[in-house]
């Protein structure tokens, strides 16, 4: 067992190092210039497809704004409160502005994976919308084998990063916070789990619709209260953010090369640009062009990372400068926690812990479908109900367990899907362009809306 927990982290080490970064960064940044700054010029148009009122008549399963809060539910996670502490601890605080650089080039590369997902999307065999990269990469490139790849990619990861390492924060979460035994949590967690995702895709989109608003606005809204009541420490936090992004003070090792590693690498793993898990649930969007799609995907980096996470790292930046700027021994959850307590006393944590909460038990809704959609691709839609089932039984495992192997298995299976899904995109940007340039046409001539 020891060897295979020292091969897996080797693995792990290799999948998510410097190449991999610069592989998921580079796609962005081809993108963006391939599409002329797409995601900075059509931003507006963006939200605006997100919050306004459309035509219900288009193909697909759900509503552009439920595919949105369904991704967004397996997006935004754990990694907005424990992952961006985890950055700014072995970072420093200028691993926050690398992740906001990482999620604006990832504007483009999410609204790319939109875009292709509609594209090349079909119906399965009860009418249900099926896509995503698998589909992209067998349709466009005619790659069946890398397509079979990132599938079971795909359905492997959704059982680590997905569930069990979830819930498993869940448990733990509820024992420290309410002294809760970790199976009664298992409980719970897995039968409000199998009540949202015993109903497919359009339970899951109605419960995230519901859970993801509320538990973004309720986090953001303790963070910004911190915030305003310490005013007079933004600017300075601010300040602190831009001038260690490019010195590498206070990172591990005083390096620049540890800011940049660990916000990137933070960044994407909390707004999964490039990874290929968001464009399952794009696929399933009711739309009448694909690049209308890809503007609603993109707003979710944007909300994931340039909001949310922007909003706990500036807090925790807040909190480094009152500890007379040392974040001590803490790290991860218990750090973000530690200071939101110390800057709104009474609720702070709670706010935090609560987040932690909805955070993880979102993912584990948005999780499951994806993981479905790599599995039915790989064995047939005979196969739905047993993933459903096995799925779910993996969210009480997770709760129960010991999850360190666990945890290695999902981060590089996580990171191994993004290997064909990149190569993919940057093969098929011409279909990306082309797409965009028709919906400015279409939309000049009054064809679309």
């Amino acid at each position: 067992m020891q060897d295979l927990q020292t091969l897996m982290e080797t693995l792990s080490g290799w999948v998510w190092g410097p190449y991999m970064l610069v592989l998921i960064v580079g796609t962005g940044i081809f993108l963006t210039f391939r599409l002329l700054f797409w995601q900075f010029r059509m931003l507006p148009l963006a939200f605006k497809q997100v919050f306004g009122k459309h035509p219900d008549k288009h193909s697909g399963d759900i509503s552009q704004f439920a595919s949105l809060m369904t991704a967004l539910s397996a997006t935004i996670g754990t990694g907005n409160i424990a992952g961006v502490a985890t950055a700014c601890v072995l970072g420093g605080p200028g691993a926050v502005f690398w992740m906001w650089m990482t999620a604006l080039f990832g504007m483009a590369t999410k609204y790319g994976e939109g875009v292709l997902a509609v594209k090349y999307r079909v119906k399965n065999e009860k009418g249900e919308m099926s896509g995503g990269p698998m589909y992209y990469i067998e349709r466009g490139l005619k790659w069946k084998w890398l397509a079979l790849i990132f599938a079971f990619f795909g359905a492997v990861a959704s059982f680590g990063i997905g569930s069990s390492v979830q819930s498993n924060t869940v448990a733990l979460a509820v024992e420290n916070g309410f002294g809760l035994e970790t199976w009664i949590t298992g409980i719970i967690i897995t039968v409000f789990s199998a009540l949202v995702i015993l109903g497919g895709i359009k339970s899951i989109a109605k419960a995230s619709s519901v859970i993801v608003p509320i538990m973004a606005v309720g986090y953001m809204a303790g963070g910004l209260v911190i915030i305003l009541n310490n005013l007079e420490l933004v600017v300075p936090a601010l300040k602190m953010i831009v001038t260690y992004a490019f010195t590498g003070e206070a990172a591990a090792g005083g390096a620049i090369g540890a800011a940049i590693r660990y916000g990137v690498a933070r960044g994407v793993f909390s707004n999964e640009a490039g990874m290929g898990s968001a464009p399952i649930a794009a696929a399933a969007a009711k739309t009448d062009h694909p690049a209308r799609q890809g503007l609603v995907s993109m707003t979710g980096t944007f909300i994931d990372t340039i909001i949310v996470c922007s909003i706990t790292g500036i807090v925790l930046v807040m909190g480094f400068i009152m500890a007379d700027q040392s974040f001590g021994d803490q790290n991860g959850a218990v750090l973000t926690i530690s200071i939101f307590d110390k800057l709104l006393p009474g609720i702070g944590g709670w706010v935090v812990t609560f987040g932690v909460i909805f955070f993880a038990y979102s993912t584990i809704l948005g999780w499951s479908y994806y993981g479905e959609k790599c599995a039915t691709y790989l064995l047939g839609e005979k196969f739905v109900l047993p993933y459903r089932l096995i799925y779910i039984a993996s969210v009480f495992i997770g709760c129960v367990a010991t999850l360190d192997l666990v945890w290695l298995f999902a981060d590089t299976f996580n990171g191994l899907m993004a290997v064909p899904n990149l190569i993919a995109l940057l093969l098929l940007s011409g279909v990306i362009a082309k797409e965009s340039k028709d919906f400015i046409a279409r939309r000049k001539s009054g064809e679309l809306y």
